[in-house]
């Protein structure tokens, strides 16, 4: 597990700084710019929780709580992370379109779908903070 941690992690950081360019841009009205950043941004999350679940699916009766909790708080919060994605992704081709109403509901779910993405991630940061012998 402690072996694709890093990739994992820098995915998840790589996701969530695309996302919030994603956002910048969307804001900006630079629509397709906005569009390929979202896209990497669902890409690095996928991959993220591609090694996650095979890192679940191996996990044997002797792993500890801890990472069990850990592993499942991640695969929470990237899959909230990649839903709330798809819903900006959504928003940006209504505002594209001259969509600006439903633009702005898709853009207005995916910000509250982001926020509880942020749940899991502050419960996989406690972890890591309570329990620092076990990650490395």
């Amino acid at each position: 597990m402690n072996k694709n941690m890093p990739d994992i992690s820098d995915s998840i950081v790589s996701g969530d700084s695309d996302y919030n360019a994603a956002v910048d841009l969307l804001n900006n009205k630079n629509y397709d710019e906005s569009k390929n950043k979202a896209i990497s941004a669902n890409n690095n999350f996928n991959q993220s929780l591609i090694l996650l679940l095979s890192i679940k699916d191996n996990l044997t009766s002797d792993t500890n709580d801890v990472h069990k909790k850990y592993i499942n708080s991640v695969i929470s919060e990237l899959e909230l992370k990649m839903n709330a994605t798809d819903y900006l992704m959504e928003s940006i081709d209504y505002y594209k379109n001259y969509q600006n109403s439903t633009g702005n509901e898709y853009s207005s779910h995916a910000n509250e779908i982001m926020k509880d993405a942020l749940e899991f991630q502050n419960v996989r940061n406690d972890l890591v903070k309570q329990n620092p012998n076990l990650f490395k």
